[in-house]
């Protein structure tokens, strides 16, 4: 039986839970003594910095904030309160000028030039989803720029120019997972991700960027669960009523029209009803939406976990190696 109560849980015991099982792991599996946190300003990361002093101590734990030039401005000033909120040491590592050198936004330029010839690197753009609800939607991505004047402009992306711009961007979320694991070998501290329930469920990472990790405290737990831990660990109004977003292309943009089809909550409980069984029809009132809705929210649910299959998986042998005892 579905209801907007079956993500309710007792915070206190959830936090006791993941805190027993993160010093288990990075003290007793991984022998480490600390943890390297990457802070974006959003709720995720804020929840697992917060779980992280709870478990190790405020000395024990290191805040990487690490802004590009498409970073919003409130994504360092958010990451500096949370710090500052938690007591832990903060070190600011501004990416652009290492993806400046390594192509990064030249790549960038160049594959949004495929579809706007007269493109200016520097101005603005994102790319977009179609909406999922009215119909069935075809996964071909729509990119919208913005030029000096203020004006936009949209068009649909052909496959090239849209994976070279996804793979340009990427170069951000692995400079940044570099810089953890740099700063974690220097102080033999392990490395935390920070992927929810859904955004690890449904692939919204990238492979050796945001996806490399040694520990992921909150994977299975759903959004509104997290920001249940938020209220409880006490991180700070600003940041949980922030929207959550990609923060990764200039132009704002949610999570919800760069790759999920609905906001966090109704996908929660689509992502929990696929899990537990429950049909459309009977998701549907509780969620907000028609059955016909929330069939096709299923399908790209579906969808999504055979595409990013890949980015679940390990490095692939020609044999099995037995594993080597410690």
């Amino acid at each position: 039986m579905l209801s907007t109560h079956v993500l309710d849980i007792d915070a206190a015991a959830v936090t006791r839970e993941i805190c027993d099982a993160t010093v288990r792991q990075v003290r007793g599996e991984l022998r480490r003594s600390g943890m390297v946190v990457g802070l974006s300003g959003g709720i995720d990361s804020s929840v697992v910095a917060a779980l992280a002093v709870r478990a190790l101590g405020p000395d024990r734990v290191l805040a990487l904030l690490m802004p590009d030039r498409a970073s919003a401005d409130a994504s360092l000033r958010l990451g500096r309160i949370m710090a500052e909120t938690l007591g832990v040491p903060a070190i600011v590592e501004e990416i652009a000028p290492t993806l400046e050198a390594i192509g990064c936004y030249a790549r960038q330029t160049a594959a949004i030039r495929m579809v706007f010839p007269d493109h200016v690197e520097g101005d603005p753009f994102k790319i977009v989803l179609p909406s999922i609800l009215s119909t069935d939607r075809l996964n071909v991505a729509r990119l919208t720029a913005r030029n000096a004047a203020g004006q936009e402009r949209s068009a649909r992306m052909a496959r090239e120019p849209y994976l070279q711009l996804v793979a340009a961007t990427n170069f951000k979320q692995r400079t940044r997972k570099m810089l953890e694991y740099y700063h974690a070998d220097r102080l033999h501290y392990a490395v935390a991700g920070t992927p929810n329930r859904l955004e690890y469920d449904q692939g919204f990472f990238v492979k050796q960027g945001d996806g490399a990790a040694d520990v992921k405290p909150i994977a299975h737990l759903y959004k509104t669960q997290v920001y249940a831990l938020a209220a409880h660990l006490g991180v700070p109004e600003d940041i949980r009523r922030r929207p959550p977003t990609t923060d990764t292309f200039p132009m704002e943009q949610t999570q919800e029209e760069f790759y999920f089809s609905l906001p966090y909550d109704k996908m929660d409980l689509c992502l929990y009803a696929v899990n537990h069984g429950v049909s459309p029809s009977e998701a549907a009132p509780v969620v907000g939406l028609t059955p016909g809705q929330v069939e096709r929210v299923v399908r790209d649910i579906e969808q999504k976990r055979r595409a990013t299959r890949y980015l679940h998986a390990y490095p692939l042998l020609v044999t099995d190696v037995p594993e080597v005892e410690h």
